[in-house]
C-alpha cells in the first residue's frame, strides 16, 4: 500500500480538478466540489497542509482509492 504524502489544500484541488471534478461553491474557508453527483468539500485553511484523516474523508468522499489519487497526482503539476 502506498504511503500518503503530505499535501496542501491548493494540490488536492488541482488533483481532484484533474479527476474531473468541478468547483461549485465557497462558503467560508471550504471549497465544495462535485462530480456525478458525488460531493466533495476540501478545506483550504491558510498556508498548512491537510491532515491525514482530513485526506482519507476527501478520498472517500471523491470515491477515489489511493493508488488513483496519487497517479493523477504524479500527472498534474502543483
Amino acid at each position: 500500500m502506498l504511503k500518503m504524502p503530505s499535501l496542501k489544500p491548493r494540490e488536492v484541488l488541482e488533483i481532484l480538478f484533474a479527476a474531473g471534478f468541478k468547483k461549485i461553491r465557497t462558503s467560508g474557508s471550504h471549497i465544495r466540489l462535485v462530480k456525478n453527483n458525488r460531493f466533495v468539500t476540501v478545506p483550504f485553511h491558510s498556508r498548512s497542509s491537510i491532515p491525514k484523516g482530513t485526506l482519507q474523508s476527501i478520498l472517500r468522499q471523491s470515491g477515489l482509492n489511493r493508488e488513483e489519487f496519487l497517479k493523477i497526482s504524479r500527472k498534474s503539476k502543483f
